[in-house]
């Protein structure tokens, strides 16, 4: 309390002034924004605090829920008033009134008292929508499709032997499906649950529903499947109207033909809906699916997730999703078997966000031109162009060129292409419906730019439409090297397009969620985007792929048995517990390590049989290092150093989950485990003659020390250690997909962002730097940058949270949930004279910018309100130091060549005026004496 106090002094400002009167925004029921379609019983409520004073906090709070805004109004909480709750939690409040109805919309809102007990206004009033939260709530509506597919042609699970001869020669019916109804009375809402598998584009006369793109999210399809809510009031008219809905494959349903990384059939594309009509007049009406919908095959006469589409417009039927249309030659729909388990879908939608344009246009051929679209992403061509009726243009996508100018997929799978064929009309524009792909060269054959006059279909525009999941954008970086803000666009590139309704490894080759990539990449997403609701669902795709045995596969969903370790690998596998853990820590939700626990435990008991005298050494180790072979499996590394290691952090973070339900004597199992796994590892491994790990390696020593395996005595020289194998290496990278996220994070910890600096801010070995001078536009697969691996591939992407967390500075402090309490610490290392991040915290906005000129460094930070913060500026005992323009003393708070000062919320601009030149604790950079 001292230490605010004294703040308030050097700022000038007297306490009574600062007392200023709290505002309340940023409103959010389970991570959104008046949500629709929330299936929780008990939904989480949070809120942020702003104002203009400094130190604000929240010392109680009230929330009233109703399911009328007019009783709001009145400030009644007729469904639940939690009346004045003294508590300085704005995170993650659960709702505790009575249970919530099925399709109902709730409204709330939220008052605060301040740290002098002075009493916010009312926030505005904020809703949510709940979903269908029993089977009974879907109102019988049933799983209809075009066929029924026979149980002999399933196949779950999928296959990826191509001796098989199920693996060849499939293709199925795309359908279209449509239903009729009238409204004959004033509508006060109308809600649609609908879930179509495997994607869905839903439409409603004539117009389609929403921006989503390829809904719904991916999931274990023989378990469960996602439905989607949509408010559609506007989209409805007195009178008839008309639902249709287009049906595409996705991973439900992957044909035997052209590229596929695996081939499944869950069954054939299929829907469910109900479409939920209120009227003013206080009745209601249900629009279901069922066998009365009529249904034809499509336009779409090809489609797998791999290998392309394909779309012939001669078959289009003007009209199909208009109530006009006349359906009468059309069949009616089958029911079919759904997955025993519908959830909404909470997740972020895919959208389309940016459009690319040619940067340059080459004719390779009679009738084929290359157009470089600029930029690697995960996207979907979209083509416009004129010609003769029944002319078959042939689109295909890829990272890379041959040497002679063609699409090259010799690295990612092949062949992959689109089809198109023309209806005749004077212009008409296609773009994929139902699959995307990685790519930045667009090659078209039977097909020319207008123009060229050769008789050809002549193209008229040529975009590429980059789509991604829609999580919002939540931090920004800049600084004054060039290369590393290259380097942030680079991996921010692979991060786009490799978050979609999972993690992905590649858009292309796989897209598969790789578990290892959500924890060791996840910190540098969450820094960048809010994915939390995304994590969440990664958390129950592990849930339901978890076996009998406890095992929790490499994948998730787990559509296809991989042999060996890659099936099962404990730096895969271990996201089960690391995952759920890194959600508490950084957004506060207790409620995923409630729903985790089971599958905790689970995995754990399952590694403990795995293991021999406390050890692990199967898996894949520390995948794609840097050693004398291409890589792939670990070679620097022994698998029984990143197996353990990670075993062992499995059991401590498990022994505080346990600690944290109140499970005590879970909590000291699984310690005492824990204890016995750490000693077994450094009588197996540790050499106390070298202080080094196994064979030394980047990562063997880096994940000891950062598992804190590592004895307190010897952890000095083994980062001394860790530092001479960079150096020795030319200050290169050596360590690989787990290790180099733990290498990162001890230097970083260990205030050696020097020897970070010195890795990453070159062009001539391995890593970033090289990746760019080949081209890249997106992070590689390999720290190459080889051909003959993906070319967007995000699982190297560690360096973006060192960006935040070292060189900008912003990081939670240790033991803080959530960023309530964190450390504003930046690094200014080599030649950097600037650096500025932002990131919106749950709290709020959090930024550090500073920048050093001569002899002065400056910070400007903002902290949000309920929080509080250690800030770290580097200086000398010496040193002039001024707080928002007020000096003060600096030997109040300086420690080891840095200045630290302890605040709550606000604004605030340290300046540093050195007398002599400063070396931070790493080394990093030294004043100019003026």
């Amino acid at each position: 309390m001292m230490k605010s106090w004294l703040l308030l002094l050097w700022l000038g400002i007297s306490p009574a002034v600062a007392a200023q009167s709290v505002g309340l925004q940023h409103l959010l029921c389970d991570y959104q924004e008046n949500p629709i379609g929330i299936d929780a019983p008990q939904p989480a409520l949070s809120w942020q605090l702003q104002g203009k004073g400094t130190g604000i906090r929240q010392t109680a709070y009230r929330i009233l829920v109703a399911d009328n805004p007019r009783a709001l109004e009145k400030n009644k909480g007729l469904l639940w008033d939690s009346r004045k709750v003294l508590s300085d939690q704005s995170l993650q409040v659960r709702y505790h009134g009575p249970a919530l109805q099925p399709a109902t919309t709730y409204y709330w809102k939220v008052m605060v008292w301040d740290q002098q007990g002075n009493p916010s206004a009312w926030s505005e009033t904020a809703r949510w929508h709940t979903g269908l939260l029993t089977p009974g709530d879907w109102q019988a509506a049933q799983w209809i499709g075009y066929e029924k597919m026979p149980d002999a042609a399933r196949i779950v699970p999928a296959i990826t032997n191509d001796n098989d001869p199920r693996y060849k020669d499939r293709n199925d019916v795309l359908p279209l499906l449509r239903k009729t109804f009238d409204i004959r009375k004033p509508l006060q809402k109308a809600t649609v649950y609908i879930s179509g598998l495997g994607q869905f584009d839903l439409h409603l006369n004539g117009k389609k529903t929403g921006d989503h793109f390829l809904d719904p999210g991916w999931t274990k399809y023989d378990q469960h499947a996602l439905y989607v809510t949509f408010d559609v009031t506007e989209q409805l008219q007195t009178g008839r109207n008309a639902l249709g809905v287009m049906l595409g494959n996705g991973f439900f349903y992957i044909p035997g033909s052209r590229y596929r990384k695996l081939t499944s059939a869950f069954g054939y594309p299929q829907l469910i809906c109900r479409l939920h009509l209120q009227y003013k007049d206080g009745s209601t009406e249900n629009i279901v699916s069922d066998s009365s919908w009529k249904t034809a095959a499509g336009p779409i006469t090809f489609s797998s997730i791999y290998g392309g589409e394909d779309y012939n417009a001669t078959l289009e039927q003007p009209g199909w999703d208009q109530p006009s249309f006349d359906d009468a030659a059309w069949k009616n729909a089958v029911a079919v078997n759904g997955p025993p388990q519908l959830n909404a879908q909470t997740a972020a939608p895919l959208k389309i966000f940016d459009r690319f344009t040619p940067v340059k246009i080459t004719q390779t051929g009679p009738a084929t031109w290359v157009y470089d679209m600029g930029q690697n992403a995960s996207a979907i061509p979209a083509i416009s162009l004129k010609g003769k009726k029944g002319t078959v243009v042939k689109i295909t996508p890829a990272e890379l060129l041959t040497d002679k100018g063609m699409a090259d997929q010799s690295a990612v799978g092949s062949p992959v292409y689109f089809n198109y064929t023309l209806k005749g009309d004077s212009i008409e524009s296609w773009q994929p419906q139902f699959m995307y792909y990685g790519f930045r060269y667009i090659q078209v054959d039977g097909a020319a730019p207008a123009g060229t006059h050769n008789g050809l279909p002549e193209i008229q525009s040529m975009y590429s439409l980059h789509t991604r999941n829609a999580a919002a954008t939540i931090g920004q970086f800049s600084c004054s090297n060039e290369l590393f803000n290259k380097t942030f666009r680079l991996i921010d590139w692979a991060i786009r397009s490799n978050t979609a309704s999972v993690l992905t490894d590649c858009p292309h080759r796989e897209k598969l969620g790789w578990l290892e990539e959500a924890h060791l990449v996840g910190s540098s997403i969450r820094y960048n985007y809010d994915i939390a609701a995304l994590c969440r669902k990664v958390v129950r795709d592990m849930i339901h792929a978890q076996t009998e045995t406890g095992l929790i596969p490499d994948i998730a969903p787990e559509y296809v048995h991989f042999d060996d370790g890659f099936r099962d690998s404990p730096e895969w596998g271990s996201n089960g517990i690391i995952l759920p853990w890194y959600m508490y820590q950084w957004y506060g939700d207790k409620s995923v390590l409630e729903e985790s626990y089971p599958m905790m435990i689970r995995y754990v008991n399952y590694l403990e049989q795995k293991s021999n005298h406390h050890i692990l050494s199967h898996g894949l180790g520390d995948w794609y290092d840097i050693g004398p072979k291409f890589p792939g499996e670990a070679q620097l590394t022994p698998k029984g150093i990143t197996a353990t290691a990670m075993y062992y952090y499995d059991l401590s973070i498990l022994s505080k989950v346990a600690t944290l339900l109140g499970k005590t004597a879970d909590a000291q199992k699984y310690y005492a485990l824990s204890e016995a796994v750490k000693q077994s590892y450094n009588r197996t491994f540790f050499n106390d003659s070298s202080k080094q790990y196994a064979t030394g390696s980047q990562t063997a020593n880096a994940m000891s020390v950062y598992m804190q395996l590592t004895d307190s005595v010897y952890k000095g020289d083994v980062v001394e250690n860790i530092v001479a194998d960079i150096r020795a290496h030319n200050n290169g990278i050596t360590a690989g997909d787990i290790g180099y996220r733990y290498l990162l994070r001890v230097l970083d910890d260990e205030g050696r962002s020097d020897v970070i600096f010195d890795m990453n801010s070159r062009s001539d070995v391995p890593g970033y730097g090289l990746q760019l001078a080949k081209g890249a536009t997106a992070l590689t697969e390999s720290w190459q940058g080889y051909r003959d691996a993906s070319n967007n591939h995000f699982m190297l992407g560690h360096l973006m949270e060192w960006f935040y967390s070292g060189l900008a500075g912003i990081r939670p402090a240790p033991n803080s949930v959530a960023f309530q309490y964190m450390v504003i610490r930046p690094e200014p290392v080599g030649d950097v004279t600037f650096a500025k991040a932002s990131y919106i915290s749950p709290y709020g906005e959090i930024i550090s910018d500073w920048k050093k000129e001569d002899n002065v460094f400056t910070l400007k930070v903002r902290i949000p309100g309920n929080t509080h913060a250690t800030i770290y500026v580097p200086a000398e005992s010496t040193s002039d130091i001024t707080l928002n323009g007020v000096a003060v003393p600096v030997e109040k708070g300086y420690k080891s060549g840095r200045y630290v000062m302890e605040t709550g919320s606000g604004e605030y601009v340290l300046r540093v005026i050195n007398r002599e030149p400063v070396t931070t604790s790493s080394g990093s950079y030294a004043y100019q004496k003026k």
